[in-house]
Formats: structure tokens, C-alpha cells, sequence
């Protein structure tokens, strides 16, 4: 072996580089960091041949002091902490002091500052760390402007991994649309080859604030956004969440913020997963803008060099919280806030407006039916009524497991899962009720149904148009969540093996087994460690008799060891309660009344996540009278 000798500054500065500096938009990233922490109320970005031949970034913050320039240069120099106890509990972007030196080692950069006390800015430029730094008078305002030109100009293996311009360009403005996204109170300039592409003021107000996220991530997904903020235990969690039916191919729309930095964590998306499992399609991902704000002395950002990782004290709680509040937001989603974005799209947001006073657009909904007046119950599934539309309401009957086989038989009775029925004779159908006069203040957001089609499909009108809605997935989606509701009171049961199911672990899976007995017992699981690498699984929730018992042990223990916590067994339970609730739902060639219809479509707008059945699927649409009127060329 070689004997051991130092690195020399520039060979360390690069070594740095190669951790800070991956591609012209981390370089973006870190100047424009520096310039919020500096105070900036408007920060400008320039970039030429996707930010290789030039990258200027320029803000009006409070500036750099010319005795601090050549300082400003050199590693490990930071004006953002000074002792531990700063570092404990970071509240800046920046605060490694390296990324200056590290992008200088690999470019061309020219500094030119000037702070308020000053009469006039001064300017470094260096070439390479071993360049000496070179400082002159300037004419700049209050503020700092940072040039970085031939970024890798020194470092040709670098350079050569670099992508097209396209490519480099498309992850600058990525970057700029995330430090956008996290400050509000900032404007942002992004020009590309002279050429202007972003041009944001700062937003102050809700209102500007909704523009700003309109025209970053689309004005479609602000018009499908459910607005939330919550705060509990020391935490706030704020901003947009898409609906189910706003949902993506790809992960390209998830912004998460701590404290206004952008992360990727995976307790975060693990949470935001789980609040939306029962309401997406397969392969589908959630679009959300979400901040996160916290005690800075409760989470560690110093875990990654680029600060994209953080760690919370408390991951269970921040998981739990996130969870908890996003599952409540979008069960609280009813038909209404699916419709105001349908509205939204087809007549523009004035559309969109809330029917009352001060209530904000797309914001979760209180408890009760359309406008607060109490929905009309069901047409006589367990848990509801009778009566159909225009019916009065009548006591609810209490849903028991021990009904579950006298329902399905009822319902399979009428023949629809015996095939098709005969058509009924004129004699036999009753004649339509007349649909209720509108009122745009009391119209239900489902409108009033009208026909049936093909024995599958509702058609309801209301005042935007046509809505269809598929009655088996409606209706199955209303037992689900019936059922669901009806367990939860009831608790999760066990049931004992006739013969204890034996496995073979590892020591780390054995002593968690012994370290989380009682959540595994509130999960209805009774698991013994009979040796140093050996389990004995000796009770199983009732519910789940049936199941892979060896598999679902295993995928418990990994959740416990990856995220603390499992919701294993509840997300067996709920698959298990969805067959049930798809097997017990009306089936297709069920001919329904006109009351029989309304009382659904009332059912609908009170059951939570009644947008989407069990498997993810839409569960109606609307048809605008806009989109009919181009079918046949109304107006032209």
C-alpha cells in the first residue's frame, strides 16, 4: 500500500463536488438556497445551454460584506450556525459551508455583493480552488449576484456524464418550481437562452397562493385539490391533496416540504400511501403539495449532503399524523368537491364557487349532506331506510355481522345474479316521479335521477349537466364502508389454532416479536418466541382464518422493522371486507325505481370516499352540458 499523505485542497474540494454538485441543477439549488436565507424577496435565475456554459443567479437579499468575500469561498466557512446547539436545531437551507468552495473547484465563478451599510459592491472571481481570489470594486445593487460558467470545465469525466441540453435544462426548472413551491413570499425569475420561462410574483394572499400552484403544477390539479390544515401535538400540516380521481402514471406530482425545505423520505410517503389505499386504482400515484411544519430541534437534516433526507425524533408521530389527517380528508370528500372541480374545468373557476359565504372552494366539507341538510337514507340495504326520494327519514337500523348472509340473499333474490331478468310490461313499471324543479341552492350535487340504462347505469341530471353513475360500484362501496364502520365498533377478534403455526425467524425479528406483543395482540395476533430464532403463532384474527398465517406474520414483522408500526392485518381485514361488500352489492339487470335511484345517489354524497369503489374504479361521472353541446354543435 501507498503511504498515507493529505489530499490536497483543490483534490478535497472536488472530492466535495462530487457530493454537492451532481448536475447544473444542484449548482441552482444551492445559490438559491443562499439567496432565501440572505433575506431575498426576488430571486432571478439565468441559465444558458441547459446551465453548462453559464448559470447566474441574482437576488436582492441583505448581501455579503467585502472583508467576508474571499471567506465566502472557502470551506467549511458559514454565516448560519455557530455552535452545537445551531446545529441541533438548523432553521436555514444552508448551513454546511461547502457549497461554494465545492462548486468554485469545478467552475468558473464570479461573486458580486454589496450589503445596505455599503456605498458601493465588490466582486471575487476565482478559477479552481488553487486560483487565488481576485477582488475588485463593482457597480451591483444591494443584493448578490453569483456566476458559474464551463461548469466541469477542470474535470473533464465529469462533464462527459452530463445529459443533453433539454435534459440539464428540465432539471433546472424542476428545481426552481420546488424552491417556488416553498416560498410564497418570493419571486422567482427563470430565463433559459434569453429566454423567459417562469415569472412568478410573490404571493402573499390564499388566492395568489392558489395561482402560484396552478401555474406550477397545473391548473387542473388546483381544480381537483382538497385544501388541508391540521395541527396536533407540536405539528401543522398544510397545503393541497388531490382527489383520487386526480391521480398520476407517475410519482412526477408529489412536492413534500419540513420547515420549507423539499425532502424525500420514505416514513412520508409511506404515510401518504396508506391515507389513499382504499380510493386508488392499481399502479396509480396520489398528486399532492403538502408542508409540514416542526419543532427544528425534533428533526435532523444533516443525514445526506444534498439535505434531501431528513430524520424525525419522533418518526411514529409525524407518521401517525400525516396518516391520520390525510384519512380524514379524503373521507371527508364527497361528490360535491368532485363535482366543483368537474364544473371548474368545463366553465372556469367562477364555477367552482362555493354555494355558501365564506366557505373556501374544494375545502373539506362539514359533517352532514349537501348544504348541512341531513342526506336521504338508502333504499333499504342494512344501516339505512325504506324510503326513497322524498320520503321522510327513519331511524337507522343497526348493521350486525350476523345480517351479512340475509342480506346478500335478499339482494341476489331480485335476480341479478341469476342472469338477465325479463323486461317488465308497461302495467308493472311504475310511472316515473317528475323531476324536482331546480334550485341551485338545494340541488343535491348528484342532481335527481331520471333512468336507468342497460340495468347498469344511473342516469341523474343535475345543473351542470349529465351524471351517470355506476350503481354496483356505488352501492358497493356504501356496504364497504357499512362494514368497515361495523367492525371497528365491534373490535377485531381472535381465534386460536387448533394447532400452534411454527416459524423460523432471525434473532432481530424474534426479540421485536417480544418487544411489540401488545400491538400484535390489538392486531389479533398472539405470537410466542419458543426460542433464540423459532415463533409459535397461537392465535389469528377470526376474520382472517382463512388467510396465508405464515406470510402474514412475515409481512408484519418487516413493517415493524421498517416503519415501527403495521397495518398488515387492517389492510388484509379491508381486502377481505371488499370481496364481501362486491359479492353483497346489487348486481348489473337489477331494475331499480326512481326513488330507489335517488335514495343511492343520496347514500352517495354521505359515504365517505363514495367517489371510488372498493377497487379503486370511478364510481360516476359527469357529463357537462358544455361537452353535449359540442356533440352536436350547439352554438356553432
Amino acid at each position: 500500500m501507498p503511504p498515507i499523505r493529505l489530499l490536497s485542497p483543490r483534490l478535497a474540494n472536488q472530492i466535495a463536488a462530487g457530493e454537492v454538485v451532481e448536475r447544473p441543477a444542484s449548482v441552482v439549488k444551492e445559490l438559491v438556497e443562499n439567496a432565501l436565507d440572505a433575506g431575498a424577496n426576488r430571486v432571478d435565475v439565468e441559465v444558458e445551454q441547459g446551465g453548462v456554459k453559464l448559470i447566474r443567479v441574482r437576488d436582492d437579499g441583505s448581501g455579503i460584506d467585502e472583508n467576508d468575500l474571499p471567506l465566502a469561498l472557502s470551506r467549511h466557512a458559514t454565516s448560519k450556525i455557530a455552535s452545537l446547539d445551531d446545529l441541533e436545531a438548523v432553521a436555514s437551507l444552508g448551513f454546511r459551508g461547502e457549497a461554494l468552495a465545492s462548486i468554485s473547484s469545478v467552475s468558473r465563478l464570479t461573486l458580486t455583493s454589496r450589503t445596505e451599510s455599503q456605498e458601493a459592491a465588490s466582486r471575487v472571481e476565482v478559477e479552481g480552488r488553487e486560483m487565488d481570489a481576485r477582488i475588485s470594486p463593482a457597480a451591483h445593487p444591494v443584493g448578490t449576484t453569483v456566476e458559474v460558467r464551463d461548469l466541469f470545465f477542470n474535470t473533464p469525466a465529469r462533464r462527459k456524464f452530463l445529459r443533453t441540453e433539454k435534459t440539464e435544462f428540465n432539471h433546472v426548472e424542476e428545481c426552481v418550481r420546488r424552491q417556488a413551491l416553498s416560498r410564497f413570499d418570493a419571486g422567482f425569475t427563470l430565463r433559459h437562452n434569453q429566454r423567459v420561462v417562469q415569472s412568478l410574483r410573490p404571493a402573499e394572499s390564499a388566492l395568489d397562493r392558489e395561482r402560484r400552484i396552478g401555474s406550477l403544477c397545473g391548473q387542473q390539479f388546483i381544480d381537483n385539490a382538497v385544501v388541508i390544515d391540521a395541527e396536533a401535538t407540536g405539528l401543522r400540516l398544510w397545503g393541497w391533496v388531490a382527489l383520487p380521481t386526480f391521480s398520476r402514471s407517475q410519482a412526477d406530482l408529489q412536492y413534500f416540504f419540513v420547515n420549507g425545505r423539499v425532502i424525500r423520505d420514505r416514513l412520508v410517503a409511506h404515510a401518504v400511501r396508506q391515507a389513499y389505499r382504499d380510493v386508488l386504482y392499481n399502479n396509480r400515484h396520489p398528486a399532492f403539495v403538502l408542508y409540514l411544519e416542526v419543532d427544528p430541534a425534533t428533526v435532523d437534516v444533516n443525514v445526506h449532503p444534498t439535505k434531501h433526507e431528513v430524520r424525525f425524533r419522533d418518526g411514529r408521530l409525524v407518521h401517525d399524523f400525516i396518516f391520520r389527517t390525510l384519512h380524514k380528508a379524503l373521507a371527508d370528500v364527497r361528490p360535491d368537491d368532485h363535482f366543483r372541480g368537474a364544473v371548474a374545468q368545463s366553465f372556469g373557476r367562477e364555477a367552482s364557487a362555493p354555494a355558501q359565504e365564506g366557505v373556501p372552494a374544494n375545502s373539506v366539507p362539514v359533517e352532514g349532506g349537501w348544504n348541512g341538510q341531513p342526506s336521504v337514507p338508502n333504499y333499504g340495504y342494512p344501516g339505512g331506510s325504506s324510503t326513497g326520494f322524498g320520503g321522510q327519514p327513519q331511524p337507522q337500523q343497526e348493521w350486525r355481522a350476523s345480517d351479512q348472509m340475509a342480506f346478500y340473499q335478499s339482494l341476489n333474490a331480485g335476480g341479478g345474479s341469476e342472469g338477465p331478468q325479463s323486461l317488465p310490461t308497461a302495467d308493472s313499471v311504475a310511472a316515473p316521479m317528475p323531476t324536482p324543479p331546480v334550485d341551485s341552492d338545494q340541488e343535491p350535487p348528484l342532481g335527481y335521477a331520471i333512468a336507468q340504462l342497460h340495468g347498469i347505469y344511473i342516469l341523474a341530471q343535475g345543473r351542470a349537466g349529465l351524471i351517470v353513475v355506476d350503481m354496483h360500484a356505488a352501492h358497493e362501496r356504501i356496504t364497504y364502508e357499512r362494514m368497515k364502520r361495523a367492525l371497528a365498533e365491534q373490535d377485531l377478534k381472535s381465534q386460536p389454532l387448533l394447532v400452534p403455526l411454527s416459524l423460523a425467524v432471525s434473532q432481530k425479528e424474534a426479540a421485536l416479536t417480544e418487544s411489540h406483543g401488545e400491538e400484535l395482540q390489538k392486531l389479533g395476533l398472539q405470537i410466542e418466541r419458543i426460542g433464540p430464532e423459532t415463533l409459535a403463532v397461537r392465535q389469528v384474527p377470526a376474520l382472517l382464518r382463512g388467510a396465508d398465517t405464515e406470510q402474514l406474520v412475515r409481512d408484519v414483522l418487516a413493517d415493524l422493522i421498517e416503519h415501527g408500526q403495521s397495518d398488515r392485518v387492517e389492510a388484509v381485514t379491508h381486502e377481505l371486507l371488499g370481496t364481501m361488500a362486491c359479492h353483497g352489492s346489487v348486481r348489473a339487470n337489477r331494475q331499480l325505481t326512481i326513488p330507489e335511484m335517488n335514495s343511492l345517489l343520496r347514500d352517495m354524497e354521505a359515504t365517505e370516499r363514495s367517489g371510488q369503489c372498493n377497487h379503486g374504479r370511478p364510481t360516476w361521472t359527469l357529463v357537462t352540458m358544455s361537452e353535449l353541446d359540442k356533440l352536436f354543435l350547439r352554438g356553432r
